[in-house]
């Protein structure tokens, strides 16, 4: 399967969503950092991207289950940072599993 991350430009982080789909984010940065950090750079940075391709692929299948203001504001917060597919993976279950609490709690 191609990685629809990787053809984005280096200087871009962060494209809209096409048709209101998973957005395309540049992962590289991120996880060249993380390889950089092991000692073998390249087996690393392959593992970040199959990764990210997971993440990608279970964003994609859930997508439209997530609240839409949620994934409006977990994107949002992704254009401050170098954002990742786990990442956004992340805070779309967080702000799902917050959703699911009793009111009282908050």
């Amino acid at each position: 399967m191609a990685n629809p991350f990787l053809a984005v430009p280096l200087t871009l982080h962060l494209i809209a969503a096409s048709g209101g789909g998973v957005p395309t984010l540049d992962v590289r940065r991120s996880c060249l950092a993380a390889a950089k950090a092991q000692i073998t750079t390249t087996d690393r940075m392959q593992a970040c991207i199959a990764d990210e391709q997971n993440a990608h692929d279970q964003l994609a299948k859930a997508w439209r289950k997530f609240n839409a203001a949620d994934r409006a504001t977990c994107v949002s917060v992704m254009m401050d940072f170098e954002p990742t597919y786990t990442e956004l993976l992340t805070c779309l279950e967080m702000a799902s599993d917050a959703r699911k609490l009793p009111e009282e709690l908050y």
